[in-house]
């Protein structure tokens, strides 16, 4: 199981990603899960994965073959709906490779991804692509898209983010979406990926990893839970 979230603000995008994988309860490992497209002045893609390890490595390993040779690909897409269907059809090629193969053994073909980014001459936009290749676009009445291991960190986001928060406070509100999720589900685990990108900045210059214990994630989870526990302390009394 994994947990990813992009959110789409007016200030910027935030892309988060855990690194933990799992191939039953005592065989875990980490991988980074964001892999960044980055021509500064033209264009930044992030990409989140999500699902068999082995399936999205060869989606991404396909998308960087197919983008140093003759386009179309990543780097001569003039949109993200463009880039979207790159790679939707990386996504479709694996999945016919690899498919009957995963069948024979009782396995299904299990790929997604979270895409955000922006590309020079139109707005940042945030896609959610499934396994059959079809997505989804982020839009006014939904700032954030998840995957993987969703439901702990959702509630938190429907409170604390909307497209006019700052890319602060939002991006404290993804971190807590994480700790919540890992405090519930141990096939979710750091280390966090987090990249905040700005709004026609064209270049990323806001990219962090969290490992465990680190400082700022440690104050934030307590810090959070002693807010949280205040706010329950003063709500009003029951009255019976």
């Amino acid at each position: 199981m994994t947990y990813c979230v992009g959110v789409k603000l007016d200030e910027g995008l935030i892309m988060a990603s855990d690194s933990r994988t799992h191939a039953g309860v005592d065989n875990y490992a980490t991988f980074c899960k964001m892999t960044v497209f980055e021509r500064p002045g033209d264009r930044v893609l992030v990409l989140l994965s999500s699902g068999d390890l082995a399936a999205t490595q060869a989606v991404i390993n396909l998308l960087q073959k197919r983008a140093a040779g003759d386009p179309p690909h990543l780097w001569s897409c003039t949109s993200m709906v463009d880039v979207a269907n790159i790679v939707a059809d990386a996504l479709r090629d694996i999945e016919r490779r690899d498919g009957p193969y995963l069948e024979s053994g009782g396995l299904k073909f299990n790929a997604s991804f979270i895409l955000g980014g922006q590309i020079a001459g139109e707005d940042m936009r945030l896609f959610r692509l499934y396994a059959e290749g079809n997505f989804i676009e982020a839009g006014t009445d939904t700032t954030f898209l998840q995957t993987g291991e969703a439901k702990y960190g959702k509630p938190i986001l429907d409170v604390g983010v909307t497209s006019q928060a700052t890319l602060e406070d939002a991006t404290k509100c993804v971190l807590v979406s994480f700790d919540s999720t890992m405090l519930s589900n141990l096939s979710v685990g750091m280390p966090i990926d987090l990249l905040c990108y700005s709004r026609d900045s064209f270049r990323v210059t806001m990219k962090r990893r969290f490992t465990a214990g680190d400082p700022y994630f440690e104050t934030l989870k307590r810090e959070w839970i002693a807010g949280t526990r205040k706010v329950f302390h003063e709500l009003p009394a029951l009255a019976w």
